[in-house]
């Protein structure tokens, strides 16, 4: 796992304008519901069906990678209710 050297925000922007620009329509028709970790400095990304799994792959190629996830096809990465455990 690297060391984080940008901001929490500047990695959500940053990973937020390269998905929607030019992720999103390439992800979107085949991987729907699976998760993308995409590198903000590089640009590489990995999909997969869990949200650690995607990151996982993405640090080993990418050791220093600055990680933003996304779940792809939804607006949010974790529904609100889930991660309090209500669902």
């Amino acid at each position: 796992m690297s060391v984080r050297r940008l901001a929490r925000d500047e990695i959500g922007e940053r990973g937020v304008a390269i998905y929607t620009s030019k992720l999103r329509l390439l992800l979107e028709p085949q991987y729907r519901g699976q998760f993308v970790a995409i590198d903000v400095e590089t640009e590489d990304y990995e999909v997969a069906c869990d949200a650690d799994e995607a990151s996982d792959r993405l640090w080993k190629r990418r050791p220093d990678a600055q990680i933003l996830v996304e779940r792809i096809g939804y607006p949010a990465v974790f529904h609100a209710l889930s991660i309090r455990g209500l669902l």
